[in-house]
């Protein structure tokens, strides 16, 4: 049977693993690249004037997903608690459904059009979708192995967990 002392430098590793360096700066890329796309997608909305609707419905939905995109890492680089790969968990969740938005677009296309270009669109789309539903799996794995870790220390330092 652990130590208490044990037990709290199990716990502090674990925190150390959520909050390190190595993500912190993979959110900072994140912001910034999100952040890069956004304004440029938004500059060209903003400046061409007598663009067909379905070019202003697509670079409406560009701009949302980047603006999704930069609220989670501001979110994840300003939150001060464990995030205990819930943070993975969202974007596994913003993953499988913009690639799921990018996928019926690529259908639609297909569906209208028939072209080549189309039609890879659905194959890249299919294989997006399918590797971001494995990405969401995977976080969600992970999130349930990290809460059991916490409940099982906190039964063994006799705390309640958060």
């Amino acid at each position: 049977m652990n130590t208490q002392k044990e037990s709290m430098a199990m716990i502090q590793q674990l925190a150390h693993g959520e909050l390190s360096v190595r993500a912190r700066l993979g959110y900072v890329a994140l912001l910034l690249m999100a952040s890069a796309m956004t304004a440029g997608v938004l500059s060209l909305w903003l400046t061409e004037a007598y663009l067909p609707m379905r070019t202003q419905v697509a670079f409406g939905a560009m701009s949302l997903i980047g603006g999704s995109w930069m609220a989670l890492a501001i979110w994840a680089l300003t939150t001060r608690r464990v995030l205990l790969a819930r943070d993975r968990v969202i974007a596994g969740m913003m993953s499988v459904a913009f690639t799921a938005l990018f996928l019926v677009g690529a259908v639609a296309a297909v569906l209208l059009s028939g072209t080549a270009a189309a039609i890879g669109a659905a194959v890249t789309g299919v294989a997006m979708f399918a590797a971001a539903l494995r990405v969401l799996s995977g976080a969600r794995r992970r999130f349930a192995a990290l809460c059991a870790r916490r409940d099982a220390l906190a039964r063994e330092l006799d705390v309640a967990p958060r």
